[in-house]
């Protein structure tokens, strides 16, 4: 299955097979890669070009299904890879250690790689900036944390549409 959507130049976040037969699939966008529709974000029609490539190759390879589901991984992406930690470096995540270090397990902060092997997390504690370094082996779970940009709404005066005169305060 990853050969076939990473064929069709996307991303195989996540497969997950729920109950009543239900194959959960999640795509992401890879950047730098040209698509019908720009953007970052996956689409409704990549959603579909993939359905349609991945019923036809779990026929043919006579994967028991009932039905299938192709999504985006949200905003709140998780990271399951190096190369998913790699291209989201620099961003902020929540991360979620299998063991428990100084009391916790649950942190939040920008991701970095550390120097050398490994990764960092770079978080505010009180006052001061302090780091968290990891190996991908003592993540649990590690996901992004969602940024939510309303800025086309941000400026509008009630009553009036973007584009039409004195709709946009500049």
């Amino acid at each position: 299955m990853e050969r076939t959507v990473a064929g069709l130049g996307y991303d195989l976040v996540d497969i997950e097979r729920v109950g009543r037969g239900l194959l959960r699939v999640t795509i992401d966008r890879i950047p730098g890669q040209a698509y019908p529709v720009e953007g970052e974000f996956i689409t409704v029609e990549d959603c579909e070009t993939v359905t349609r490539q991945l019923q036809y190759v779990l026929e043919v390879e006579n994967v028991d299904y009932e039905r299938l589901e192709v999504s985006s991984p949200g905003l709140d992406r998780p990271l399951r890879r190096a190369a998913d930690y790699e291209r989201f470096s620099g961003q902020e995540i929540e991360l979620t250690l299998r063991q428990p270090f100084q009391g916790r397990k649950h942190w939040k902060g920008v991701l970095n790689k550390a120097e050398g092997e490994g990764w960092c997390l770079v978080f505010q504690d009180g006052k001061a900036e302090q780091v968290l370094a990891f190996s991908l082996d003592e993540v649990r779970e590690s996901r992004l944390v969602p940024v939510v940009d309303f800025k086309g709404r941000r400026g509008r005066k009630a009553g009036t549409e973007p584009g039409v005169d004195g709709g946009l305060e500049r």
